[in-house]
């Protein structure tokens, strides 16, 4: 397997979702231009709005979707490989699918996939967070072969099941993706060392683009897009502020990794105790 280069976009999208698409857009351009070949964006990168009713108000279906068609029209333009984060998709009983995308160079998708955990969850101080409300959960695992290797597909909150992640790598996986809104409370606390640990666990490369600032309704994101190895060293962090982050990605450093710490092939059956 080669080597590539491989880019993560981070930013602080708003509600507007053109002018949060441009932004991305701009990023991803400067990347391929030092050279970039898969070009990673975060969770929701096209719109970040508050609330139910606003959610599901600027959502599209699918095949209407204004992002979908702009980011599928970039690849082609820049002739990268560009994974969209994720999209908020309209669905048939009026939710909505929190909807990763892989594009092709030529602006076909490759892969889509639903996020699968749902972000419910009571941090404290009034910040409060009911995924399940707004959005259905995936129920499909997926992955999705690129020139380099498979690449295993995540989104945020899914990162907090490690279970998720070595199926994905016992299915072949190379590398791994976590692009993400995280919350900065959780950020500060879990971010880095929970990617750190998913790439240890399953010899993978592991692409973690994300969200940073301040947002609608006073929402704050951690930033801190990561580049990590399959040994779990950070190779590129995108601290805090809007931009992108690069970094060199050898395939031969994941089968350096496994065959040092094999636990991939170490899982041996176990009868579960008794609640």
């Amino acid at each position: 397997m080669r080597s590539f280069k491989a880019a993560c976009v981070q930013v602080n999208a708003g509600n507007d979702l053109m002018a949060n698409c441009e932004t991305a857009a701009k990023f991803a351009v400067e990347a391929r231009a030092a050279g970039a070949d898969l070009i990673l964006m975060p969770e929701n990168v096209a719109m970040m709005e508050w609330g139910r009713s606003n959610i599901v108000l600027k959502a599209m279906p699918e095949d209407e979707h204004l992002a979908l068609k702009f980011f599928r029209d970039l690849a082609r333009e820049i002739g990268a490989w560009l994974h969209i984060g994720s999209l908020h998709v309209l669905i048939d009983d009026g939710m909505v699918a929190n909807r990763g995308f892989v594009i092709s160079p030529d602006g076909a998708i490759a892969a889509k996939y639903d996020k699968i955990h749902m972000f419910d969850v009571d941090l404290g101080l009034g910040e409060v967070y009911r995924e399940s409300a707004t959005f259905s959960p995936g129920d499909q695992a997926v992955a999705v072969d690129l020139p380099w290797g498979k690449l295993g597909l995540s989104i945020c909150y899914d990162l907090r099941f490690p279970h998720l992640y070595r199926a994905l790598a016992k299915a072949g996986c190379d590398f791994l993706t976590v692009p993400a809104a995280f919350t900065r409370t959780t950020g500060k606390a879990h971010w880095h060392v929970l990617l750190r640990a998913r790439a240890i666990e399953t010899g993978c490369y592991v692409f973690a683009p994300a969200q940073c600032g301040e947002h609608v309704n006073n929402r704050q994101t951690y930033g801190h897009s990561l580049i990590v190895s399959p040994w779990g060293e950070i190779l590129a962090d995108a601290l805090e502020q809007p931009g992108w982050v690069m970094a060199d990605i050898d395939p031969r450093k994941i089968e350096e990794a496994r065959k040092k710490v094999p636990c991939l092939d170490h899982d041996r059956p176990f009868a579960m105790p008794k609640r």
